[in-house]
């Protein structure tokens, strides 16, 4: 006989049906998480198969399972609460379904994995309530980091890498002579490429540093300074690194850290900045008795006490249903509005009349530059002459668009990477006269050995303008909601200049002039087919 029963305290059997229904509420979350992740197959396989191509998103294979081990090492701490569903959350869940299905009408696939992630944490707040959903806040948010996000980051830190490198050069006491992102010292050319951007290192970084802090620390102060700190530091890293390789290089003739040897350093440095950083972390870590906090003042029959067993358990079971009904009407939604645009069986063509205006078309090329698109629909290439004035004009074209065959993609680039005799040299913002309207364009200085080009582009949305990536990505699922189809193409001007920007600007300004309106009128007949 246990010491409660000597001294006459007889066991409430509703705990029990109250812990069942905790298991209950468990089981069937994760199964409503299996059945999202069904439902949104396309969805997450787009997530597996980057995390499998790509070493920079490869630490996605980890995710998963690092948050089933965070979640079971808060298990005893779980065994204090009971599930008390929360049908609230149900209307959050539905507006990430919603924001998933605008994120996969307009191609951003990273929005929309972001989506899923976010409803996987969404319907398990709703059917185990609050109070769990709070003990389990760090390791359904860690799920985040699953989404292979980032790229958007690698412009600025490209950036952010040149600036540093070129300045620790310069103070260094080597002259630099920079173009853009390439500069050339006594000893040789040096480029900061995509690679040398640091992204690897970053989020090596954040990932390893955010479970360190959660782990190690106790305080919420001291977990998001370790976690500042796993972005700050790698960043500086980076340009640390890229300076020490061009010293490097420089110092040794051009013959060491200019081959494959250059990433080795790079990741031999990475790792012990890290190790460093974890180092210095761990004279102030709090992960004795981690989980005292959390049992001090709680009881299984206190406060925490659900109302009902079966009444709780039979509502954790509806808002299982609903959550899950609620989530797999969105992909059904997205299919249905797929088949219902009707997107022509014609070929795309696009024609602009020669027959007015000043400006007429030429066959000769102003250079031998082209953009690189990829899976356009169509695509207009043409020269266009005005007393001795020449202007390219580029229009890649795109309607049905899907991943990999969409007008806004990262694959969509003004200059290769690597063997491309071209190379940018900045990139800024410009307010131009579109029409009777101002608009902002996006103006490039691409280089050659032979000539410079000043480079205008805007989108054209199923008849609406804007330089903005992600007001058009907006433009196109607003376009695919309404039935309207999405129609889109990118417009590129290019002329040559020599040293005045303001001159080459007031050659295409001229030329955008008068030829706007033989453009939309183009681009209005190709959506019309």
């Amino acid at each position: 006989m246990n010491a409660g029963v000597r001294q006459g305290i007889a066991p409430d059997p509703s705990l029990a049906l109250e812990h069942e229904g905790l298991k209950a509420g468990a089981l069937l979350a994760l199964g409503v998480v299996a059945g999202i992740l069904l439902a949104y197959h396309e969805t997450t396989w787009s997530m597996i198969s980057t995390w499998a191509r790509s070493d920079t998103f490869a630490h996605g294979f980890l995710i998963f399972p690092f948050s089933g081990y965070l979640i079971w090492g808060e298990r005893k701490h779980l065994a204090t609460l009971f599930a008390r569903p929360n049908p609230k959350v149900l209307f959050v869940l539905a507006i990430l379904g919603f924001s998933w299905l605008l994120g996969t009408l307009a191609s951003v696939q990273v929005f929309a994995q972001f989506m899923v992630i976010a409803m996987i944490s969404a319907a398990v707040w709703a059917i185990l309530g609050n109070q769990i959903a709070w003990a389990l806040a760090f390791p359904l948010a860690y799920l985040l980091l699953a989404v292979p996000f980032g790229d958007a980051f690698i412009p600025p830190l490209i950036n952010f890498t040149a600036d540093f490198t070129v300045t620790a050069l310069q103070l260094t006491g080597i002259p630099v002579y920079r173009e853009g992102n390439f500069f050339t010292i006594p000893s040789g050319n040096w480029s900061v490429v995509e690679a040398c951007s640091g992204l690897r290192y970053l989020i090596a970084s954040f990932t390893l540093g955010t479970l360190y802090a959660y782990l190690t620390y106790r305080s919420l102060s001291r977990r998001l300074i370790f976690i500042a700190l796993s972005l700050i530091v790698p960043i500086l890293a980076n340009g640390i690194r890229a300076y020490l390789i061009v010293m490097t290089g420089h110092l040794s003739d051009m013959q060491l850290a200019v081959g494959i040897d250059h990433l080795i350093y790079g990741w031999v440095f990475f790792g012990f900045v890290m190790l460093v950083l974890f180092w210095i972390g761990s004279f102030w870590r709090e992960d004795e008795n981690r989980f005292e906090a959390g049992f001090t003042g709680q009881s299984s029959t206190g406060n925490n006490r659900a109302p009902g067993g079966d009444s709780t358990l039979i509502r954790t079971i509806f808002t299982a249903v609903a959550a899950l009904s609620i989530a797999v009407i969105w992909p059904i939604y997205a299919e249905w509005l797929e088949r219902k645009i009707s997107y022509g069986t014609e070929e795309v063509e696009i024609h602009i009349l020669d027959t007015s205006g000043k400006w007429q078309g030429s066959p000769e090329p102003l250079s031998d530059w082209k953009p690189i698109y990829t899976g356009s629909t169509a695509q207009f290439l043409r020269n266009y002459r005005n007393n001795g004035q020449s202007v390219d004009l580029y229009i890649s074209y795109y309607r049905d668009q899907k991943q990999g065959a969409e007008l806004i993609n990262s694959e969509n680039v003004l200059v290769a990477g690597k063997g491309s005799k071209w190379h940018e040299a900045g990139e800024d913002m410009r307010r131009i006269l579109l029409g009777s309207q101002e608009e902002i364009v996006k103006q490039n200085r691409l280089h050659s050995s032979s000539a410079s080009l000043l480079v205008w582009r805007w989108y054209w949305i199923g008849g609406e303008e804007t330089a903005n990536p992600y007001w058009a990505k907006f433009l196109l699922a607003r376009n695919k909601l309404l039935g309207r189809g999405d129609d889109a193409a990118e417009l590129i001007v290019a002329t040559r200049y020599e040293d005045s920007l303001d001159e080459a600007a007031s050659v295409l300004q001229d030329f955008i002039m008068d030829r706007a309106p033989a453009i939309t009128g183009a681009l209005r007949n190709a959506a019309n087919r």
